[in-house]
């Protein structure tokens, strides 16, 4: 019999940090789903830590998820068939024995209302055959699980072993008539902690069992920083970032281990959408030093749905969100529409996922060649 995760009370979350209460909320790829907190897998970099819930090791509830599923539908930021979904990635693990059922219920209400949206299922946990055959009698959502695999061996790290991650790959991949796909998820990628030439190379081999691959690193704020420092763990960088960090020789190296691949990606919308053989929803394609790995295929899908906005369609878009009421467009090239205007991150998400295009904020500029990530590790650009 399935086990299901208590339900708090209404003055256990008044008591929660405002983040965590905030249930439906957009993360870059997606409106991300987290109506279920608490994880006992322990990572130490994991994201919790920020939400001022790192000490959650019991899975709870904070609503029922019929109710989350009609608070994602009627969301102000959700579009029908285009807005991309993530599925507990921020607070739990969607496969953990607690919250499986809580997992299936949303899919399938989702998949009921006869919705075709993306929805990324991040995972590390332990997955079965039964698992596929459920997901398969899913027919309308475009369902991806992306594996988290890093490889690393320091279990004051990552104490749940990155292998279970790795056989879940290979079995949810292996299953007959599949209409999911699946996604390694190669992250977070350290050096000197898990970029070893056996390693790389690991995950090279694993990668064949997988519909596309995606190489990313280490979200490493403030917060997780203090608590490597408290632990005595070897702290990766001597600062921390806004972004993900993946320095340039390190991303070299991957390149070149990869180097006989035509499924690795830089970016996980790009992935994702590869292996469901539609151009990419974020719309990277004008941005080319990213699509440099892309497979042509990929590349032509991409090209022909790049449509570059007039500043008229962007305001247009952004006229529904009371929240975008000061936008204003400060330029527009091939790879990216640069706005200011916005007090926070969401309603830019929202324009990208309306326009199939970059929307990038003038406050936080995207380098060549480091698209979207830190400057840690990369040579100063000279002019």
């Amino acid at each position: 019999m399935a086990t299901f995760v208590p339900l708090l009370t209404s003055e256990q979350i008044a008591r929660l940090p405002a983040r965590a209460r905030e249930v439906v909320e957009y993360r870059k790829s997606g409106l991300s789903l987290n109506h279920i907190q608490g994880c006992p897998l322990d990572c130490a970099y994991c994201i919790r830590h920020t939400y001022g819930l790192w000490d959650q090791r019991q899975p709870r509830a904070l609503m029922t998820d019929a109710q989350v599923v009609a608070e994602l539908v009627n969301h102000r930021y959700f579009q029908p068939d285009v807005t991309p979904v993530q599925l507990f990635n921020r607070a739990t693990g969607p496969f953990l024995p607690a919250v499986r059922p809580h997992t299936f219920a949303v899919l399938e209400d989702l998949d009921a209302r006869g919705l075709h949206n993306h929805v990324l299922v991040i995972t590390r946990h332990q997955m079965k055959t039964e698992d596929a055959v459920r997901l398969n009698g899913l027919r309308n959502l475009k369902v991806t699980l992306l594996f988290t695999y890093s490889g690393i061996d320091n279990k004051k790290i990552e104490p749940y072993p990155s292998e279970v991650a790795a056989q879940s790959l290979k079995i949810m991949s292996a299953a007959v008539g599949r209409r999911y796909r699946t996604v390694l998820y190669w992250r977070p990628l350290v050096p000197g902690l898990n970029d070893s030439p056996e390693h790389l190379d690991r995950a090279y081999e694993l990668s064949q069992r997988a519909d596309a691959t995606v190489f990313t690193g280490l979200f490493y704020r403030n917060e997780i920083a203090d608590y490597y420092r408290a632990n005595n763990l070897p702290e990766p960088y001597d600062e921390t970032a806004r972004r993900k960090i993946v320095p340039e020789t390190l991303e070299r190296r991957v390149l070149s281990t990869f180097a006989g691949s035509d499924s690795l990606f830089r970016k996980t919308s790009c992935a994702v959408s590869y292996a469901h053989g539609e151009p990419d929803y974020n719309g990277h394609y004008g941005v080319r030093e990213l699509c440099d790995i892309c497979p042509l295929s990929q590349l032509d899908l991409c090209l022909a749905a790049h449509r570059i906005p007039t500043p008229d369609r962007i305001h247009e878009v952004a006229s529904t969100l009371s929240d975008a009421s000061g936008l204003v467009v400060v330029d527009i090239t091939e790879g990216a529409a640069v706005v200011s205007g916005l007090s926070e991150e969401q309603p830019r998400y929202y324009l990208q996922h309306a326009l199939g295009f970059q929307v990038h904020d003038v406050r936080h500029p995207h380098h060549d060649r480091r698209h979207g990530r830190a400057e840690i590790g990369w040579k100063a650009e000279t002019t």
